[in-house]
């Protein structure tokens, strides 16, 4: 098989990997096709998810999960992270689902699936590029310790996959107004354009940034060096228990 998969990338990234590069966003179900015809793609989260847990990993950092998308009423259009945090055992930290979503349906989504959505220092879900989106979490944990202890005893019991959301620090966390601007801007702009499905999260981040002048994928980065250094914190208590 001579398919090439880049690991972990996140959206921005990846629409700027797929103009320059030819790269393809790959789910869970193009990894197959892409390893045995021999393209390169970049993986989303559930791939992430399937390949560490394939390799015995058991912590992922991201940047925001995938969600039950704006008008998924009628759509359907619902990310297949939510599936993969279903049943594969792997803890996945990240500052939320990403705000272009229906955060509400996104956490009833993961309530009937059985996903704990654990919030980290907080009682209230972050929203990506920003620390309030004015919805709850399952449960509050406020120490890496804490979160390996749980994440044990999910393991222990085989429950499937476990959900961190880590808000991205104050610093570097944007205005809600003109954030929630830039995206209801964007989702305006992809359904005049009429894109849909897989193409619509990378389109939306990218249009984002261009509205924000570069401020929110300064913001993503940021976070992600912040559920990084969580994660290898939480990975190294769990080592010793």
């Amino acid at each position: 098989m001579g398919g090439k998969l880049k690991v972990g990338l996140n959206a921005e990234e990846l629409l700027v990997m797929c103009k320059a590069e030819g790269v393809g966003k790959v789910s869970r179900r193009d990894v197959a096709v892409y390893l045995a015809t021999g393209m390169t793609g970049a993986t989303t989260v559930a791939t992430t998810m399937i390949i560490a847990s394939m390799a015995g990993i058991r912590f992922f950092a991201t940047g925001g999960i995938g969600g039950v998308h704006r008008g998924a009423e009628t759509t359907m259009d619902i990310s297949a992270d939510l599936e993969e945090l279903a049943q594969t055992p792997v803890m996945v930290v990240c500052a939320g689902a990403k705000s272009i979503l229906d955060l509400g349906l996104t956490l009833e989504y993961l309530e009937t699936k059985g996903v704990p959505v654990i919030g980290y220092g907080t009682d209230e879900l972050p929203a990506f590029y920003t620390r309030q989106s004015g919805f709850g979490v399952d449960y509050r944990i406020d120490t890496p310790e804490d979160l390996a202890a749980a994440f044990k005893a999910q393991n222990d019991l085989q429950l499937g996959g476990f959900l961190v959301t880590n808000p991205i620090p104050e610093e570097y966390a944007m205005d809600k107004a003109v954030i929630d601007a830039a995206i209801d801007q964007a989702i305006k702009e992809s359904k005049e354009q009429g894109i849909k499905g897989k193409e619509t999260t990378p389109f939306l981040l990218a249009r984002v940034a261009e509205l924000t002048g570069g401020d929110s994928l300064a913001s993503n980065i940021q976070l992600v060096y912040n559920n990084a250094a969580l994660t290898a914190k939480t990975a190294a208590a769990y080592c010793k228990l």
